[in-house]
């Protein structure tokens, strides 16, 4: 166990060491950060003085070497068009990102498993074709084209649900902020959780359907029934418990997804978290949000993915069995 958690610990290292350069070469090598900091005034005196100041006519390596320990102490500079540092700028955003992200694979998890199980146990039946057929519009339509059939639907014909914004939010500690205590914030949530949620709640949909055909075929199965189980507990206890195990990975990968992708969503709701901040710096070409939300978002990813495998490793006896 240990073993296995080094070796995926120092594959995470070098996956963010990977990151960490193309953030670097992307803050280095992307336009001139002392011509996106100062005015055309400005002379070429004092041009140069700030470049010195910066560290900018330091050798390469030594320039990387101090971005990866500024960006392991949360430092990654100040934003050229908020003038503010970036630092404090994604404390004030990655809460409202994380319950989205949070939120949305909730919804897919509480959906997806439920009726991925029906439509294995009843792969005939009217409703399992419907499931297939709803999730196959999940998976093919884009998530901006949901997210505004959505407003249309519920915000401006029905009327039921804000169309943008977060609603009222609640300070929870020194920097947390959160909309599940206020029905203004539960209400804006909705929307934006089903547009992000859609294609992850139809891909486990389907996992599921499929692992619980194919564990339904399996000798131990017909061994239970055969021992006269009720069916409740042959498909509850035997077969779904092993239909889940690849569940865990595929959610965990989703996660970091929603997570990481979360852009367009917030966009189209004009929700104020990480991604639409993001797309804000791409159109002002703030370069130090930029590679902030490249390293942020790789660090998320690389960590659920590192849970998700010592999870798997927990939960199926036949790694650590190989393993020995």
């Amino acid at each position: 166990m240990l073993g296995f958690a080094i070796r995926r610990l120092a594959q995470a290292i070098i996956v963010m060491i990977v990151v960490a350069l193309l953030a670097f070469t992307l803050f280095r090598f992307v336009g001139d950060p002392v011509n996106q900091m100062v005015g055309i005034e400005t002379s070429i005196e004092e041009r140069e003085a700030l470049r010195e100041r910066l560290g900018l006519n330091d050798p390469i390596p030594v320039q990387f070497a101090r971005f990866i320990k500024s960006a392991a102490q949360f430092d990654f500079g100040t934003s050229y068009q908020f003038r503010q540092p970036v630092s404090d700028l994604f404390l004030k955003r990655i809460p409202a990102t994380l319950e989205l992200s949070f939120m949305s694979a909730l919804f897919a998890l509480a959906v997806g498993i439920p009726m991925g199980i029906y439509a294995g146990l009843n792969r005939e039946s009217w409703v399992s074709k419907l499931f297939l057929s709803v999730s196959l519009i999940g998976i093919s339509l884009p998530t901006f084209f949901i997210g505004i059939l959505l407003i249309f639907l519920f915000s401006v014909t029905l009327q039921w649900l804000p169309s943008f914004g977060r609603g009222e939010v609640v300070q929870v500690g020194s920097w947390w902020t959160t909309g599940l205590l206020t029905v203004s914030g539960i209400k804006a949530l909705i929307l934006p959780s089903i547009t992000l949620g859609l294609y992850q709640m139809t891909l486990i949909m389907r996992l599921i359907r499929a692992e619980m055909l194919e564990v339904i075929r399996t000798d131990y199965i017909k061994f239970a029934r055969a021992r006269g189980l009720p069916n409740r507990l042959v498909h509850f206890r035997h077969a779904l418990k092993n239909t889940l195990v690849p569940v865990i990975t595929i959610t965990g990968l989703q996660l970091g997804s929603i997570i990481a992708f979360a852009t367009i969503t917030e966009t189209v709701f004009q929700w104020p978290g990480m991604g639409l901040m993001f797309l804000q710096a791409v159109q002002n070409v703030d370069i130090p949000i930029m590679s902030a939300y490249l390293l942020l978002t790789a660090f998320l990813f690389v960590s659920i993915n590192f849970i998700v495998d010592i999870l798997y490793y927990l939960i199926d006896p036949r790694l650590r069995v190989e393993r020995a």
